[in-house]
């Protein structure tokens, strides 16, 4: 069995990251090449010579045109992964190609499939539209996690470690206290948990972002849709305040939280994440403010889960971890990722 589901799409990288030059990042243990084309379309191919193994990303290699020269004996590959130049001879071998990844560039991220590419279906790729969205301002970043991508799925779908870890930043006590509604969409595979908090503390990434003070109405809802995406729908109101009855919510603050969880290696993981918020829109002291505090929870993360990986590493075989009533998302996310890595 596979340690991460195979036949799935997985983000390798913002768009912003790949410009006309070289570009690698591991997914899921396969080292990826990429490039924007003249044409501004994003290509993927095995970061790998098919002469001599030497990396495709790795100076001397460089990008002429759309065409890539291998640095160490001079194989020329297209933007399709097809080789149309080897050195001394005027007949290029019939193999003598890359195999292209399916890849898509969707909602500022470039999705990769990582599989048999005949299951490529890009209509099965989540969405995460308010990251370009005009109603939105987004704010993101990527941060590089030493620990298997399982435990971050753990760390995000359980939120009452906010009150602990977060303590200062977007942590309050009602967090921890306030009980979870957990449930699973098999048909759409969709994991959602539910927090609503109607009398809560302000933390400091609200209330100097929103301007809010004192108490507030704190809604937390949760979509995970495994393998890879995640998103926190963050309601954030004067206590007292609902949505009205046609949809519409003129009294809240709303900010969606994205991460995309891509495992690097069976030990590590890609951890991008984004904020987008419904206010402020051209407020730029807000959007640093939010990335500063944003990328600063997300650190306080990678430490902990950094450690935590060492002491999996470390323990004796047969273990038995102790879960309770907050663990039920992240319990129903390790079901659901254990069948779609039994399929791979």
């Amino acid at each position: 069995m596979s340690w991460f589901p195979r036949d799935q799409w997985y983000v390798a990288a913002y768009g912003s990251e790949i410009a006309h030059d070289l570009f690698t990042r591991t997914v899921c243990g396969e080292p990826i090449l990429f490039w924007r084309t003249r044409d501004g379309s994003v290509t993927a191919m095995p970061d790998r010579c098919v002469h001599r193994r030497f990396p495709l990303s790795q100076p001397p290699s460089r990008l002429v045109d759309d065409q890539v020269v291998c640095g160490y004996h001079g194989f020329t590959y297209d933007s399709g992964g097809k080789c149309v130049a080897v050195p001394g001879q005027a007949r290029i071998p019939r193999t003598a190609r890359l195999l292209p990844y399916p890849v898509v560039e969707q909602d500022s991220f470039v999705w990769v499939f990582i599989g048999d590419p005949a299951n490529a279906d890009a209509s099965r790729i989540p969405r995460a539209p308010w990251l370009v969205d005009p109603g939105y301002t987004t704010v993101c970043g990527m941060e590089p996690l030493g620990a298997r991508y399982g435990l971050l799925v753990d760390n995000l779908l359980d939120l009452s470690h906010e009150t602990y870890l977060h303590g200062g930043y977007i942590g309050t006590p009602e967090v921890a206290s306030t009980p979870i509604n957990t449930s699973v969409d098999e048909d759409a595979g969709v994991i959602s948990v539910s927090r609503r908090m109607d009398d809560a503390e302000c933390p400091p990434f609200y209330s100097k972002s929103t301007g809010l003070q004192g108490r507030i109405a704190r809604w937390q809802d949760i979509e995970y849709m495994p393998p890879c995406l995640y998103t926190l729908h963050s309601r954030i109101a004067p206590v007292g305040s609902v949505p009205r009855a046609d949809g519409t919510d003129p009294d809240a603050f709303h900010v969606e939280v994205v991460y995309a969880i891509t495992p690097e290696t069976e030990t590590s993981t890609h951890d991008f994440w984004a904020v987008a918020r419904d206010f402020a829109l051209g407020d730029e002291e807000v959007s640093a403010f939010l990335a500063e505090s944003n990328r600063t929870v997300v650190l306080q993360d990678v430490e902990a889960l950094n450690v935590l990986e060492k002491v999996i590493a470390a323990e004796p075989e047969g273990f038995q971890e102790l879960s309770i009533n907050i663990d039920t998302g992240g319990l129903a996310a390790r079901r659901v990722l254990g069948r779609l890595c039994e399929k791979s």
